[in-house]
């Protein structure tokens, strides 16, 4: 997200946070939002009572007697610990953003609105069955009912913050079910499709040529693993696109490499159990509070009229809980990134903006009518134009250096059109809850077919032993093209003529090999008859989890939880040895250059927080990027040094002579090996710079760490509010594309400006949770996520599990209701 600094008034409110920092109300102002947990409150709404018992980190277990209770208690719960998240949440499905932030989000509210989340969100709600609806019902019943029994100052410190800065009178409206809907558009907005790529290929075959982009953006190598081998099934309006796509992908923590998950459920045959193990870790953009919070969800009674016993974690906002298990199965969730997304090119009529070509004909666009209410400002008017394809989401122009091939006329004119799955009506919430009842695998995979979007690589276990998968999700019939390039709209010829067929898309049940791994790699191979994506992660991870788990003949809890610590940098195995051979009679400029590649050469490969080789190694591949790439590709395009980065290098490194190792600035002509030497003087330069004249000292953890950033506040530019909401920097291990999946973005750093970059080796993506559930025992199943259950700054659960999610440590996942009871911290009675 941009920052905000301008947006929350500039040096007026930096005086005002200082004056109620150094003036002694902070104490008041902060604990004044931390929410009752012992005790009894009266919920409007009830038909019962209802118990909440917290444990020792503050993680709920909700008992009630029907679901409409269970779930208004959920709403309940998330409001007091999480409303200004979803608040924020809401603002930003919905495109209102400025009305609480000022005019500089304007722009990114009128993209999000032209996209339009929240209206389709409005008609999955009106035609839901009425069993969803109740569940929504009474999930917003809970929210509404604590934000109503409190002032605004009284919900959380950062309104105390908006309302020094011209939000005084601001009454946050009361929650309804397409305010929880609208969050899954939001998250299918982050894990699906192929729009990025699409718009970056398009802009690069003009910019550098088809040749050169296809070596920069390789397809996935057939030497890493398949989920399922065999299942049993106008370039200056894309610029401007692509700046309105990164807008948004900024409010989701900016756009780095590693955004994905990691899931792996390992049959009783090769556990020391005798039953499944399941493990799952989703990776998001870094963020305070965690995206998550944890929950059990449990009817005192389980009948047909109460079916939840359920514990896992949940999204404050929606009811249910997203991954996790109940008395009989578990799952877990990696995202599949089928392309989902395509950009269609439409012909306008020149003689009415309101008309677009079908067929040789003219055809009325749709519109509707919207308004942008800007805090301390005027309201702008919106008019969003729907084809047959989507909403208009930007303009064409700039013909003249378009692809020839496009075959369009420069005295045209044009707009991109944008098909997505995730504008469709759809049934995702219900398949959540649906799962959350879910007794066996049949239940597990009727339940997905009702998931819409985004696709995702399900894993499934159950008590009885059995293991398996299943790919859900609307994925789209091309009748012609792959998805790769914006295509015409003005004929059928690149339509969609359908979704791949549920019972067609690929599943598995207790597969022979027993274990099932999923990384975002390539689900399916070629001979697969559909098309899924080519845009698939490039398997390093999935390759590294598969060799572990084929390294151990019985798998333990200890094991699972290795591996998802694991720091193996699989992309330095296959680049080390080429620089190492370069070195060989190389003429070190210091004894401590000499020193710094003798650690190279003994190096495990492990980018591990104290290892001085993994920061050595960093520095070096840092400058290796920016002097390899940079004087070839536009600054947007720069690598971030992740799979993608490692696959490209890896394919360039076995071509000494290739003209990407040519620097186009200089009169020579650098090879391979020139390039190699350059960037390891380079890298130890900036590790003598940034930590000290020593190699002995210097450890990753140094360069590598994590801030949990506040979602608005704490990107407001005035540090004295970014203290009061952000914690770090902490020292973290791993990095993108490994399985301790931490990735940053090396493209931020220029070494010709570095001011005018940020830091390179902060993290940006995250381990968002890591899970592991033991169907031998659910109470020995175990669980963290990044920061801790409350989104009050300075609560004792604030930033509580920082420290144990960063050191691969976990919390036990209570499950029995002995247990529940007997570790509570709290126990809240909800009463009618």
């Amino acid at each position: 997200m941009k920052t905000l600094k301008r947006v929350l008034g500039g040096l007026g409110l930096i005086i005002l946070a200082l004056a109620v920092t150094a003036g002694g109300l902070v104490g008041y102002t902060i604990n004044r939002s931390f929410p009752q947990t012992s005790g009894t409150l009266k919920v409007p709404g009830l038909t019962g009572t209802v118990d909440v018992y917290r444990d020792g980190h503050g993680i709920p277990h909700i008992y009630a007697d029907n679901p409409h209770d269970l779930f208004l208690a959920q709403g309940f719960v998330h409001a007091q610990e999480r409303f200004y998240q979803m608040d924020f949440w809401r603002h930003q499905t919905s495109g209102r953003l400025a009305e609480l932030y000022g005019e500089g989000l304007a722009d990114t509210d009128k993209f999000l609105r032209t996209v339009g989340w929240e209206r389709v969100a409005e008609q999955e709600y009106s035609l839901s069955d009425p069993d969803t609806k109740a569940v929504f019902d009474a999930y917003a019943e809970g929210v509404n009912a604590y934000i109503t029994s409190r002032s605004p100052a009284d919900l959380s410190l950062e309104y105390s913050i908006l309302a020094l800065n011209g939000l005084s009178n601001y009454r946050p409206e009361p929650w309804t079910p397409a305010n929880t809907l609208a969050w899954a558009k939001a998250m299918s907005w982050n894990l699906s499709g192929n729009l990025d790529g699409e718009i970056e290929r398009a802009l690069l075959n003009q910019k550098i040529g088809v040749d050169k982009t296809n070596d920069y953006m390789p397809l996935f190598p057939s030497d890493h693993p398949l989920i399922l081998p065999n299942p049993a099934m106008g370039v200056n309006g894309l610029e401007n696109l692509r700046a309105q796509v990164d807008r948004v992908n900024g409010l989701f923590g900016g756009k780095f490499e590693g955004i994905g998950s990691n899931n792996w459920v390992i049959a009783g045959s090769r556990t020391t159990t005798g039953k499944p193990l399941l493990a799952n870790d989703p990776h998001l953009g870094i963020q305070m509070p965690s995206i998550w919070y944890e929950v059990g969800l449990h009817c005192r009674a389980i009948t047909p009229d109460c079916p939840y016993d359920v514990t896992g974690v949940s999204f404050a906002g929606a009811p249910g809980v997203i991954i996790g298990h109940n008395a009989r199965i578990a799952w877990g969730m990696t995202n599949v990134g089928p392309d989902t997304q395509d950009l269609y090119i439409e012909k306008i009529n020149p003689a009415n903006p309101n008309q677009y070509e079908v067929n040789g004909q003219w055809a009325d666009m749709t519109s509707v009518n919207e308004t942008i209410k800007i805090k301390g400002g005027e309201e702008v008017p919106l008019t969003i134009r729907y084809t047959r394809h989507g909403p208009i989401v930007g303009d064409v122009y700039g013909l003249e250096t378009f692809a020839q091939d496009a075959g369009l006329d420069p005295s045209g004119q044009y707009a991109y059109a944008l098909r997505w799955t995730a504008l469709d009506v759809g049934t995702t919430w219900r398949a959540i809850l649906e799962l959350n009842r879910a007794q066996n695998f049949d239940d597990f995979r009727n339940a997905l077919r009702d998931f819409i979007t985004p696709s995702q690589n399900l894993i499934y276990a159950d008590v009885d032993g059995n293991i398996g998968y299943q790919v859900p999700g609307n994925i789209p019939i091309r009748k012609k093209g792959d998805g790769l390039l914006p295509v015409p709209g003005w004929t059928d010829d690149y339509a969609w003529s359908g979704y791949i067929p549920f019972d067609e898309l690929p599943y598995s049940y207790n597969p022979p090999q027993g274990y099932i791994a999923t990384a975002n790699n390539a689900v399916v191979g070629p001979d697969y008859p559909y098309l899924i994506s080519l845009d698939w992660d490039a398997g390093y991870r999935a390759q590294r989890i598969v060799d572990m788990i084929e390294a151990q003949p019985k798998i333990s809890i200890e094991y699972v939880q290795q591996m998802q610590g694991d720091d193996m940098n699989l992309g330095a195995k296959e680049v080390l040895p080429y620089l190492l051979t370069a070195l060989d009679g190389f003429e070190f400029g210091s004894p401590g250059q000499a020193r710094a590649a003798d650690a190279l050469r003994s190096w495990d490969y492990q980018l591990r927080m104290d290892s001085q080789p993994a920061a050595i190694y960093m520095s070096f591949f840092n400058a290796l990027l920016a002097d390899t790439f940079h004087d070839d590709l536009p600054e947007d395009d720069w690598p971030g040094g992740g799979a993608d980065s490692w696959l490209t290098l890896r394919n360039l490194l076995a071509q000494p002579d290739s003209d990407w190792w040519d620097n186009h600035n200089t009169p020579a002509r650098e090879t391979r090996d020139d390039i190699l030497k350059q960037a390891f003087a380079e890298g130890y330069a900036a590790l003598e710079k940034q930590l000290g004249a020593s190699p002995e000292a210097w450890k990753w953890g140094a360069l590598h760490t994590g801030t949990f950033v506040n979602e608005t506040l704490g990107r407001s530019g005035v540090k004295p509010i970014e203290d009061l909401f952000n914690r770090g920097p902490f020292p973290v291990a791993g990095w993108a594309s490994v399985v301790n999946n931490t990735g940053g973005n090396l493209a931020r750093d220029d070494r010709t400006d570095p001011k005018q970059r940020s830091d390179p080796y902060a993290e940006g993506t995250v381990p968002s949770m890591r899970l592991i559930v033991d169907l031998s025992n659910l109470n020995n199943s175990l669980l963290v996520h990044t920061t801790g259950q409350s989104g009050h700054a300075y609560h004792a659960h604030y930033v509580d599990m920082a420290d144990l999610w960063r050191n691969i440590q976990y919390l036990p996942m209570l499950w029995s209701a002995g247990d529940v009871q007997s570790q509570a911290e709290a126990h809240l009675t909800l009463e009618p």
